[in-house]
């Protein structure tokens, strides 16, 4: 049932729509890695950072993005899914996000705020996850 007074979604409804979002936003990620051909330099990067199979991992991560992302949608696996996702913005922020500072844009650029806000989304989605 919608309810009839803004946000005109039921809690129920609002924990799906915020599973089915951050599930698709990171789909994207992963789709456009792989669409643009940049796993790759993707790999490169995480090799210059210290991993010895920077490719395989890239594609692992790549891959882990779209068919985790499009489980996780459909509900299935969440929790695991979930926490997966979570250790990789994690290591993104380590990475790279935290030495850009905050912001994604605005006082600086490239920050951790929206890998922050994923984790956040995340950690709600996992909270609420009833299977």
């Amino acid at each position: 049932m919608i309810n009839k007074a803004f946000p005109y979604l039921s809690p129920a409804q609002s924990q799906t729509l915020l599973r089915i979002a951050v599930s698709l936003f990171l789909v994207a990620h992963g789709v456009a890695r792989a669409y643009l051909g940049t796993v790759g330099g993707f790999g490169e990067f995480l090799n210059s950072k210290g991993f010895v199979i920077g490719g395989l991992l890239a594609w692992a991560i790549t891959i882990f993005e779209i068919a985790g992302g499009l489980a996780m949608a459909i509900n299935y696996f969440v929790k695991v899914i979930a926490a997966i996702f979570i250790i990789q913005l994690v290591a993104g922020i380590i990475l790279v996000h935290a030495s850009q500072g905050w912001f994604v844009v605005g006082a600086t650029l490239g920050g951790m705020e929206y890998s922050v806000l994923l984790i956040i989304c995340l950690l709600v989605v996992a909270a609420h996850h009833k299977k």
